[in-house]
């Protein structure tokens, strides 16, 4: 019922002023997030370095081939969870300082997504030859000892007095 009368007075809310459903529909976007333009001149790619807190040496953009990420730095790809954990970060559970720019693909590279820069523990080579070593071992058992069944011999009960009943739940 109660759901009933919200949705009521939602409705009689949006017939007289539409604008209080629309405005939290339409402003949803932060103007400060979005990159500026791809810079073309040296003065435009200094602003933009400053504007990211970066060197002028450091920072590199992405290269304008219409994805839309501008004037945005292009990072090294550095999971968090590479960083080092005790770095006095103003953020250590995120492992970022104060405005710091994060990846453009931070949302894969957080500390809870896989982590592709570490070089692996083993070779593709080696992973590869264990597998097909663990594959080959375990199909030659089976093929090998396909014929040596492993069960519980059954044989026939072994009564005393042969066709003599020694219990029986019928009533006489």
């Amino acid at each position: 019922m109660a759901l009933f009368r919200s949705a009521k007075l939602a409705y009689s809310l949006a017939r007289v002023n539409p604008v209080s459903v629309i405005v939290p529909v339409r402003n949803h976007w932060n103007k400060d997030f979005k990159p500026g333009k791809y810079p073309t001149t040296e003065e435009e790619r200094l602003a933009a370095a400053k504007k990211y807190n970066m060197h002028p040496d450091d920072y590199q953009p992405y290269p304008d081939d219409g994805q839309g990420y501008g004037d945005y730095p292009k990072l090294p790809d550095v999971p968090v969870e590479m960083k080092d954990p005790l770095y006095p970060y103003d953020y250590p559970e995120l492992k970022r300082n104060f405005n710091e720019p994060i990846h453009i693909e931070y949302n894969l590279m957080s500390e809870d997504r896989y982590g592709y820069s570490d070089t692996p523990r083993f070779t593709l080579k080696y992973q590869l030859l264990a597998f097909t070593g663990v594959m080959t071992g375990f199909f030659a058992l089976y093929y090998f000892l396909e014929d040596y069944k492993s069960f519980m011999p059954v044989v026939p009960k072994q009564l005393p007095g042969e066709g003599k009943v020694h219990y029986t739940f019928e009533s006489k």
